[in-house]
């Protein structure tokens, strides 16, 4: 199965950019310069090492084109499709000194990228069967947040909020400076506007009986509850809101929750500390 995605070039070259210019430096690729002429042809190609699913080729293609538009970069597989060890991935034509000036910044996203489309695709393949989708959050690095994201969606996930101004969000430290869960809920509502959405993290089953008698929200963070009290919380929503388990889930534990009929699944860790997928790009002349 592959998961079709799409992020314009737009929103891939500032993070491309800062890459290539994070890695010459001041003097270029001063090892090529001193070995080879630079204007000497090379054909490289991009294969994998390990099975897992493929994301981040847009990235890895402005990695050359913006050092040389003239460089050729021919995909041989698409994002979010699966990729088993020695699949040719990609191959790029073009100067030596653009293919190995380029080479860490395109492998450095490639293998990042597909290190999360692996993970979620094993999440997802994990709860097959059942409704629930999987997320991801704002657990993201600082200036990766859309590829990540991106990446999330190539391995069939879906995403949480992007930024703080997608939803309300409320959390325990704004329960604690509010004055409680009904508190919180009425100056969330008389704020919101018709189109904003918004989200009660819940750590408790009481927390979550007083939020449903004050009004309620349109989803439900249920935070670190185990597989019982989430059968229990989706049976007291009944409906009224989205259920959304989160917190210390693991692929271990990740199809018992999917089970209790919660709607969503969300978890950091797809994206801040995922590892990464082995590619490699071999010189082939």
């Amino acid at each position: 199965m592959t998961f079709q995605t799409f992020l314009p070039d737009l929103l891939w070259e500032p993070l491309v950019r800062t890459g290539l210019l994070e890695d010459l430096g001041t003097g270029g690729d001063v090892t090529t310069q001193a070995l080879l002429d630079p204007d000497r042809p090379l054909q490289a190609i991009f294969r994998a090492r390990k099975t897992g699913v493929l994301a981040g080729l847009k990235g890895a293609e402005l990695a050359f084109t913006l050092l040389d538009k003239s460089v050729r970069f021919l995909p041989q597989k698409n994002d979010g499709e699966q990729i088993v060890s020695g699949d040719v991935l990609a191959v790029v034509e073009g100067g030596a000194g653009t293919v190995l000036a380029g080479e860490r910044t395109a492998l450095n996203l490639l293998s990042h990228l597909s290190g999360i489309a692996t993970a979620t695709r094993e999440i997802v393949d994990a709860v097959h069967g059942t409704s629930v989708r999987i997320c991801c959050t704002r657990k993201t690095l600082p200036g990766m947040k859309t590829v990540q994201k991106y990446a999330v969606r190539a391995g069939g996930g879906s995403s949480h909020r992007y930024r703080l101004d997608d939803a309300i969000l409320i959390k325990d430290n704004h329960l604690a400076l509010c004055g409680g869960v009904s508190a919180a809920l009425a100056k969330a509502r008389s704020r919101a506007g018709h189109l904003m959405k918004i989200e009660l993290e819940v750590d408790t089953l009481e927390q979550l009986e007083e939020a449903l008698s004050a009004g309620g929200a349109d989803a439900y963070l249920l935070d670190n509850m185990n597989p019982d009290q989430l059968r229990q919380a989706v049976r007291l929503i009944d409906g009224r809101g989205i259920a959304e388990a989160s917190g210390g889930i693991t692929p271990e534990t990740v199809r018992p929750i999917a089970e209790t009929g919660v709607d969503i699944i969300s978890l950091g860790w797809l994206t801040h500390t995922v590892r990464a997928l082995d590619i490699g790009l071999d010189i082939e002349g």
